[in-house]
């Protein structure tokens, strides 16, 4: 039977024979959460210096601090070993080149005919002020604790380098 997943299925198999990670444990080895994008140029744990089992990795469009962000972060601090955050957003990023959410809104109901209103997207054109604002959603989380760790960067696309942005 084939599917539109073939291919990856395929894959796992090739990947299963030389699995080698099996006896993680489920914490983050190194305290660290990443909240990055879901663009498929960033190679999370490379870019970092991480392994498996080092990071918990949060990803979605644009790297935003959604509450459901903020929901598993809270998680990640008191269950799975999460002692820092580290936001990066990255760049040429879609949802920061955008004008707004409507923008969106009306580019996918004028290509596809979906009418997406209902969501948020969180787009934000003014990408080092999105980044400052989440930085603070983190740090005032009254869930959260004092003191922990949180920092943003910004990851090029182009070269690799990631830069702290002082928030």
């Amino acid at each position: 039977m084939t599917s539109a997943f073939t291919d990856v299925y395929t894959a796992n198999a090739d990947y299963v024979r030389d699995f080698r990670l099996a006896g993680l444990q489920p914490v983050a080895a190194r305290g660290i959460a990443l909240v990055t994008c879901m663009d498929s140029r960033i190679e999370p744990l490379a870019t970092l210096g991480l392994q498996p089992g080092d990071a918990k990795i949060l990803r979605n469009a644009g790297a935003r601090v959604t509450d459901d962000t903020l929901r598993t972060l809270v998680l990640a601090v008191y269950m799975l070993g999460v002692e820092r955050v580290l936001v990066l957003p990255h760049t040429r990023c879609k949802m920061a080149s955008v004008a707004g959410d409507a923008e969106v809104h009306d580019a996918i109901y004028s290509t596809y005919g979906v009418d997406t209103r209902s969501l948020e997207f969180h787009t934000d054109n003014d990408q080092i002020g999105a980044l400052r604002h989440d930085l603070g959603r983190i740090r005032h989380h009254p869930l959260l604790p004092d003191g922990l760790a949180v920092e943003g960067a910004v990851y090029d696309v182009d070269t690799g380098a990631v830069t702290p942005v002082d928030a």
